[in-house]
């Protein structure tokens, strides 16, 4: 009897870790399923994206932070980061790339204070040259402040001559 009690016990205290960390893994700013990456220099990598177009943007979220990333003139491009904390995205040269809208939707069900939920910005690609897309945030959770390489995203965008210009 001793023994079936302390398996029990030993069951339930595991059961409880277990659901202690599905509980802290929800909190975190990542997309499900990823880890939060490390902070890189905005011309560390560079990410090679076909033309998109407005039903098929470029999308790019925390993985593409730091990254420069190369668009013809005509792509639409689409981030997408999973926090409401995130102020929304903006473009530093709307003459290459311009905004064509965004917001802030917090996911239905949310507890208060998680940051459940996207901010986003969409873009179109105008012509050749380079823009910074930007967004910052101040708090990395409830009552939680961002360390440092958290609170800032930025993706170089260098808009190229589409294949039909001449």
């Amino acid at each position: 009897m001793r023994s079936a009690r302390r398996t029990l016990r030993t069951g339930l205290a595991i059961a409880a870790a277990a659901g202690a960390m599905g509980a802290l893994d929800g909190c975190s700013s990542a997309p499900a399923g990823s880890a939060p990456s490390p902070p890189r220099s905005p011309t560390s990598s560079v990410a090679r994206v076909t033309p998109g177009s407005a039903a098929h943007p470029v999308v790019l979220d925390e993985r593409a932070r730091g990254t420069t990333v190369r668009v013809t003139a005509g792509t639409h491009v689409l981030v997408r980061l999973h926090s409401t904390y995130w102020s929304t995205p903006a473009g530093s040269n709307p003459q290459v790339l311009t905004p064509t809208g965004g917001d802030t939707t917090a996911s239905a069900g949310c507890p208060p204070g998680q940051g459940c939920g996207i901010s986003s910005a969409r873009f179109t690609a105008l012509r050749p040259g380079t823009a910074l897309i930007t967004a910052q945030r101040n708090s990395c959770g409830e009552a939680m402040r961002c360390s440092p390489g958290q609170g800032r995203y930025d993706v170089t965008v260098t808009v190229t001559r589409s294949r039909s210009q001449p």
